[in-house]
């Protein structure tokens, strides 16, 4: 477990987005409520060059959060040493308030796959994922945040809930939590569960931030709905809806909009920032 004593200041309890390079000079000229930005870590893992002269510039006048897509942190072989020695030259480098990564897989063997797929919610499981959030820890010197997945199935061999299993790597590695409300709209629609018992459930007091983004409308083979965690549209109304939900159980949080892929105009990504810093107020 992480030495309590390491741990840094979370972000500000504002609204924040992920950054896009596109946006850098709007971002500085005009930033609506954003107080604080995310960035994914495998893009600015290089030595130097305009990305990270960038992030170190936007640095002076923004809090950052530094977001991990690639550690696989519920992979059944070890942690691959070489990225998360990366992601710590990184931290230490821009000295982020918040790190997170996902629960999820990435990798088989000497494989990574494209995809952040979903996990059994078992004991065995539990022990694998706490031992690597343990030594990703350790490595980073920082607390790191676990967020939860959108779920397209459900393990058969699951014996806990996702909100006990992720109650439980926290009570056993001293991790916080990300909660991700469209991730939570998503998984529960295509498992045919309530997106509010799911948030009645999760563990409130373990959250240091909240995110929020848009998804794709589907339909499966057989006609039901089916949700794709896209983060290339706006926020839908019962996301909104749930926010509102979760925020009566957390109090005011770290509250991130991710708009990650048909990026638009940053009046676009302020006016739904806007919206969130009205979420985060009401």
């Amino acid at each position: 477990m992480l030495d309590q004593a390491r741990q840094r200041p979370r972000l500000p309890q504002a609204v924040g987005v992920g950054y896009k390079p596109q946006h850098f000079e709007a971002l500085r000229a005009d930033p609506g409520p954003v107080a604080w930005l995310e960035i994914h870590a495998e893009n600015y893992m290089g030595d130097g060059g305009r990305p990270l002269a960038q992030l170190e510039a936007l640095a002076q006048d923004f809090a950052l959060s530094v977001h991990g897509v690639g550690l696989s942190i519920g992979g059944e072989g070890p942690l691959d040493k070489a990225p998360l020695a990366r992601l710590k030259r990184l931290c230490d480098r821009i000295d982020p308030a918040s790190f997170s990564e996902h629960l999820a897989w990435s990798t088989h063997g000497a494989e990574f796959l494209n995809d952040l797929l979903p996990l059994p919610y078992t004991r065995a499981t539990l022990a694998r994922v706490a031992d690597h959030i343990d030594e990703v820890q350790q490595v980073l010197g920082r607390q790191m945040l676990l967020e939860n997945p959108s779920s397209y199935l459900a393990f058969d061999e699951s014996d806990l809930s996702e909100t006990d299993f992720l109650e439980a790597v926290c009570a056993r590695t001293g991790a916080g939590l990300l909660l991700d409300v469209n991730n939570v709209f998503v998984s529960a629609v295509n498992l045919g569960v309530s997106p509010e018992a799911y948030i009645d459930a999760y563990p409130a007091h373990r959250v240091g931030e909240i995110h929020v983004g848009g998804h794709e409308a589907q339909e499966d083979e057989h006609g039901a709905p089916l949700l794709i965690d896209s983060h290339a549209r706006p926020v839908v109304d019962p996301v909104w809806a749930l926010l509102d939900r979760a925020l009566a159980r957390t109090g005011p949080a770290p509250l991130l909009v991710e708009w990650d892929t048909d990026v638009p105009e940053w009046d676009v990504l302020r006016g739904e920032a806007a919206r969130a810093a009205r979420a985060l107020v009401a």
